[in-house]
């Protein structure tokens, strides 16, 4: 009986350990790293600098442009986040079912008109990027260089293409406003400083 008791117990104590282990990878497998992970991080970070951009600045200043140089022509602070949101629009879109008019592109793009309040562009900008982030998700090891049966332009031909260029290009406006908003007397958030953290470390002992 002490036998028979004592090999149960073993048998037990293996199955619990095999059991753990397995939860134990499945979590480490469920953790790792993707294609899509990686670029919807990167994608992440530019979505919130330029949206908290486009939050902190007034709305009486959205049709800002400056004046005071060579300036003519360019687009109200405005006209630059929705520009961004179009942009996104362009480059996703079409992955995601989405029709682009590409005869009218640049009569079009600083998106539409009807667009004109803070709270419509604000989240005019923001559904652009839920749809860049929808479309990354998509995107794997297999499909992330094969090429697009009918891009909308040939700089557009993958879709690591795609997510490389609508990675950066949002940071080129992003100066733009980033410059109206200090033109405006407002820091940028993503410049302005952290609140410090508590320390981790131990205090010393008096």
């Amino acid at each position: 009986m002490r036998a028979a008791s004592l090999s149960l117990v073993l048998l037990s104590a293996l199955f619990i350990t095999a059991s753990a282990t397995g939860s134990q990878t499945e979590s480490n497998a469920q953790k790792a790293p993707t294609v899509a992970s990686i670029l919807n991080a990167h994608y992440g970070v530019v979505e919130q600098e330029v949206v908290s951009a486009a939050e902190a600045m007034p709305e009486d200043k959205y049709s800002f442009a400056p004046t005071n140089g060579e300036f003519k022509g360019v687009r109200t602070f405005a006209e630059e986040v929705k520009h961004i949101a179009f942009a996104n629009h362009l480059y996703f879109g079409p992955l995601m079912g989405e029709t682009i008019d590409t005869e009218h592109i640049e009569a079009e793009s600083n998106g539409p008109e009807s667009i004109k309040t803070k709270a419509e562009i604000v989240q005019y900008l923001k559904d652009s990027f839920a749809l860049g982030h929808r479309a990354i998700s998509t995107f794997t090891m297999d499909n992330l260089i094969t090429p697009l049966p009918k891009p909308l332009f040939p700089f557009l031909g993958t879709r690591l293409a795609i997510a490389d260029i609508a990675t950066w290009h949002p940071m080129d406006h992003y100066g733009q406003m980033v410059e109206y908003l200090r033109m405006n007397g407002i820091v940028p958030p993503a410049s302005r400083p952290r609140p410090a953290q508590p320390s981790s470390q131990p205090k010393p002992k008096q």
